[in-house]
């Protein structure tokens, strides 16, 4: 089978675009939290309770980082609709890896939708096996199929091999009804040199990437229509949003950079951040990460660390409440 030959299942499931909708009409939400566990986000007590478990360990920190994300899902969970664990923040140890694996599971147990932000960057046999443990199937004894205990609901991929990588996902998308954001435009500042690059049809290199997906991505729409194979689009670029929207029109879209302070260094504004969603109010769900889960350590919900997780709640809620009313002040919201 060649690669453009897709096989396709997805017709027949709920996909990660209709589910994804159907949470975001349910909790007045569009907010995605990232899960970036790092040492020096850990409340003290939290450290302390750790290490007096398991020692100056490599296991203290696997289950110091495991604490710390089940108490924010919990905290979070009623104003958001995915987390986005990053993957380079578990690669430390094999301990840290399982505590992704556990996190993955306790946010499904929680109802939440999971983008596990891997940037996978491979071709061939390579990419295929990088796909079927991130979104789809693995193989198993007596020539079975599993599901991995990896497994997301969606993955970030690397776009820059080009079809012999990305089709491999869309065919585990076809499959499984999940999901694959091609890392496209990013939000760092200053962007990317290589993104803004001119091709000889007088494209950004980024803008060029995005027909190619919009190629790659037919067939993979869900029930309502938009595609599960999207890109990555910053919120600190709304003017290449807006481009963005015009070459993807019914792609799903995840966009990190914004921030809840309102553009304090880096991040974006809620109005820059919602510019990527269709007048309907769907196609995009927007990242805050730190500024959620680190929020008991400075900003208005400073706090005694023992609070964290309060902390991160209310800092989930305004996140949530700030995009909804820059969706209705763009005449995007839906409800």
């Amino acid at each position: 089978m060649r690669l453009c030959e897709k096989k396709r299942r997805i017709d027949i499931m709920k996909t990660f675009v209709d589910i994804l909708q159907a949470k975001m009409k349910e909790k007045k939400s569009v907010l995605c939290v990232g899960l970036d566990p790092q040492l020096r986000f850990m409340p003290p007590h939290l450290i302390e309770e750790m290490r007096a478990i398991y020692g100056d360990t490599e296991e203290a920190i696997g289950e110091l980082y495991y604490a710390f994300n089940r108490t924010i899902i919990e905290a979070i969970e009623p104003h958001v609709v995915v987390v986005k664990p990053q993957a380079a923040f578990y690669n430390r140890s094999h301990y840290a890896w399982k505590t992704l694996e556990k996190s993955l599971a306790f946010a499904k147990y929680k109802g939440l939708l999971r983008i596990k932000d891997a940037k996978c960057k491979d071709g061939s046999e390579t990419a295929e096996t990088y796909a079927e443990a991130h979104i789809g199937e693995v193989p198993f004894f007596d020539d079975r199929k599993v599901v991995a205990p990896i497994r997301s609901d969606a993955v970030t991929v690397d776009g820059y091999i080009g079809e012999d990588s990305v089709m491999r996902y869309v065919q585990q998308v076809m499959l499984h009804g999940t999901c694959a954001f091609v890392v496209d435009k990013t939000s760092f500042k200053p962007n990317s040199v290589i993104e803004q690059l001119v091709t000889n049809n007088g494209l950004a290199v980024w803008e060029r990437l995005a027909h190619y997906v919009a190629e790659w991505g037919a067939g993979t729409e869900g029930e309502n229509g938009y595609r599960n194979c999207g890109v990555v689009m910053g919120a600190t670029y709304p003017e290449d949003a807006v481009k963005m929207r015009k070459i993807l029109p019914n792609s799903i879209m995840l966009v990190p950079g914004y921030s809840i302070s309102g553009g304090e260094g880096q991040g974006g504004k809620a109005d820059d951040a919602v510019v990527p969603f269709n007048e309907d109010g769907f196609g995009a769900v927007v990242n805050s990460s730190r500024g959620i889960i680190a929020a008991w350590q400075k900003g208005p919900f400073a706090c005694d660390p023992k609070y964290f997780a309060q902390a991160a709640a209310q800092a989930a809620k305004l996140a949530s409440n700030d995009l909804n009313a820059a969706l209705e002040r763009a005449g995007k919201r839906y409800w």
